[in-house]
């Protein structure tokens, strides 16, 4: 069964720091862009930060650059996301998925994980 499992999401004031992970199973990510989207109540899912599959390049939206930073372990085949500065508006769900051009590609990846909640408190 090929699974997306995100994790490491929980309350926070405003600047403070997270660090999410997003662990692949039944199928490597090795070969992959792989990227982080969030969704917040009421809004589209958006593109956050995108990884390219060596690691050697990243991507991120202009809400967040400077803040986060995207990282992965291809021997984990874990994605992870650092996120510093955090602001009320990160406030989300937050998912990762293959990366085509900031567009989520999953593929054979089947689906979306059930994300990892992130609040950012004032």
């Amino acid at each position: 069964q090929v699974q997306l499992v995100e994790s490491g999401g929980g309350m926070v004031q405003a600047g403070g720091s997270l660090r999410l992970s997003c662990a692949a199973s039944g199928r490597t990510i090795l070969n992959y862009a792989m990227g982080w989207f969030r969704q917040a109540p009421g809004k589209e899912r958006e593109f956050v930060a995108a990884i390219s599959a060596s690691g050697g390049r990243t991507d991120f939206a202009d809400s967040v650059k400077g803040r986060f930073t995207i990282s992965r372990d291809n021997a984990k085949n874990t994605v992870y996301l650092q996120m510093n500065s955090l602001k009320p508006e990160d406030t989300a769900v937050y998912y990762c998925a293959p990366s085509i051009l900031r567009v989520a590609a999953l593929g054979d990846f089947g689906s979306w994980g059930q994300g990892t909640q992130v609040t950012v408190t004032t």
